[in-house]
């Protein structure tokens, strides 16, 4: 299962399949050190590291591992992110993450809660899975406020590529209840 969004809408965003042409808007994200503040991980080469975020979508896509989609303004028709169902494995665990990523110029206009809620009720509204989860720096506020917008809560607190995280999630019968 690819568990992609292409083509869904919401409010303000558009849905569809990252592509490679995309990377010479996105790499102004690997360049903007905000993007970055909340992991470990150096962040030294953003053609690079561009270049290889491209890569594991596309291998993502072609192995029914999800992947992130491009978010389109419907407005303006820019590139303002991405967000998707991602398959994780956490703690020996696969689960499916609802995951974001926004463009320094879209950060704090509510694009990630309404990208991250409609990820999860495609998610639920197909059955892809029984819970999602998120996984968080726990110094990650406005991503902690995404999730909890979300109707997400805390799981558990571990470690994840060398970083202290959250993993916050929601149960589908939870949100069966919210309906």
């Amino acid at each position: 299962m690819n568990f992609l969004l292409t083509g869904i809408e919401t409010e303000r965003i558009h849905f569809r399949e990252i592509r490679l042409a995309d990377s010479a808007e996105w790499i102004h994200f690997f360049e903007d050190p905000a993007s970055f503040r909340y992991w470990k991980e150096e962040h030294t080469n953003p053609k690079l590291e561009c270049a290889r975020w491209y890569e594991k979508q596309q291998w993502r896509y072609q192995n029914n591992r999800g992947g992130m989609n491009a978010l389109i303004e419907k407005s303006s028709g820019q590139l303002i992110g991405h967000a998707g169902l991602v398959v994780q494995t956490v703690d020996d665990i696969t689960e499916l993450e609802i995951a974001y990523s926004l463009m320094p110029a879209f950060r704090g206009r509510g694009f990630a809660s309404e990208a991250a809620q409609q990820c999860k009720i495609t998610a639920f509204q197909n059955q892809w899975a029984a819970s999602l989860i998120s996984i968080i720096s726990v110094t990650n506020t406005p991503s902690i406020q995404v999730a909890t917008r979300n109707g997400m809560t805390i799981d558990k607190k571990t470690m994840y590529n060398g970083n202290e995280v959250y993993i916050f999630r929601i149960l589908q019968e939870a949100y069966l209840s919210q309906q």
